[in-house]
């Protein structure tokens, strides 16, 4: 289904810009959501015009807009039809294979003015990707089909770079910019979006992405990276249930081999995160999931093996340590050539 088109020259120094955000994939809202908790920075300066430097910001989602109906939709109409630039299109939720069905559809917005049929989810891809200034996907639904294109699913769902195709490219010469999370993580949206309005605006470069288009400082590293129990791992001390603060490869968690930020960043204001909490990291932000993720709750087959292959250098560096430990953990004694301590200090009660 590639629709794969030859970039323009791109366009910097952009002074308004409408954000277009479509839920109407196969979606539940839980990326729109999330959103508003983020905090670097708020939704609410984006669209209010507080940050200095940023384009002025329209913002068209059905969560957050008070426009209902044909009110609600003349901005995407007016974005088919090239009268809206220029735009950003957000799209959240995975993209239904509408080939598959034998009658009706999977996914719709919106009403056709002429025939009083609902435009299809995938038409207004079809009308609006070729005219958008960047294409951002939201949430492991758009990016990579997430829990709807997981095998046995009637839909045929995919990513927004597998329905587009890998090579497209928006007007302003940039591929999609993929952001996953299940939901995705606030921050990490917001700081995407303000880096493209950053260079919308001509004050950012181009924003750098890594082979699957997501952006390289939030996806760069794995969650044990950045994880606090990763020290208990290097020592090959594992958690046997949940209610353990040490290391959860062998309940389950997927966090040395997963892309994610969430332990270092917490997710909302800092606070929580999947194993800060005490929950197992399943995957949620990777191109697997969750096929390549399930069982949920087993231990990886990769830990398997690698706790097995750090077992007998974990534990001897961890005993070795709690000597150390122990001979650290005392004062030294005192270097005085008497037998007496000589502070000066002369107690005025004594027993």
């Amino acid at each position: 289904m590639s629709k794969s088109k030859v970039a323009a020259t791109p366009r910097v120094g952009v002074k308004e810009v409408h954000i277009l955000w479509t839920s109407e994939g196969m979606s539940c809202d839980g990326d729109s959501v999330s959103v508003t908790a983020g905090m670097n920075p708020l939704l609410e300066d984006v669209v209010n015009g507080i940050i200095p430097g940023l384009p002025r910001v329209h913002l068209h989602n059905k969560v957050l807009a008070y426009e209902t109906g044909r009110e609600f939709m003349e901005p995407f109409f007016a974005a088919a039809e090239g009268k809206l630039d220029p735009f950003i299109l957000v799209v959240e939720g995975s993209i239904p294979n509408e080939h598959v069905n034998v009658e009706g559809y999977w996914s719709a917005m919106g009403t056709d003015p002429n025939t009083g049929e609902p435009i299809k989810f995938t038409t207004w891809l079809d009308r609006l990707a070729p005219k958008a200034w960047a294409v951002v996907a939201v949430g492991t639904c758009a990016t990579y089909g997430g829990i709807h294109a997981m095998a046995g699913n009637p839909t045929g769902s995919m990513g927004l770079a597998d329905y587009l195709g890998w090579d497209y490219r928006s007007t302003a010469g940039l591929p999609i910019v993929n952001v996953p999370g299940c939901p995705v993580q606030p921050d990490n949206f917001m700081e995407t979006l303000v880096w493209m309005l950053r260079y919308a605006a001509g004050q950012a470069p181009l924003i750098p992405l890594d082979a699957m288009l997501r952006p390289t400082w939030l996806f760069g590293k794995t969650v044990h990276e950045g994880c606090d129990r990763a020290g208990y791992y290097e020592q090959s001390d594992f958690a046997s249930d949940y209610n353990s603060p040490k290391c959860q490869v062998k309940v389950g968690c997927w966090g040395p081999v997963v892309n994610c930020n969430v332990p270092k960043r917490g997710w909302m204001n800092g606070v929580g995160g999947c194993p800060n909490v005490g929950g197992i990291c399943i995957g949620c932000t990777m191109p697997g999931f969750p096929d390549k993720f399930m069982p949920f709750m087993d231990e990886p087959p990769g830990g398997i093996v690698s706790s097995s292959l750090n077992k007998g250098y974990g534990t001897l560096v961890r005993r070795l340590r709690g000597l150390t430990n122990r001979a650290v953990n005392k004062e030294p004694k005192w270097r005085h050539n008497g037998s007496a301590l000589t502070t000066g200090y002369d107690p005025r009660y004594t027993p």
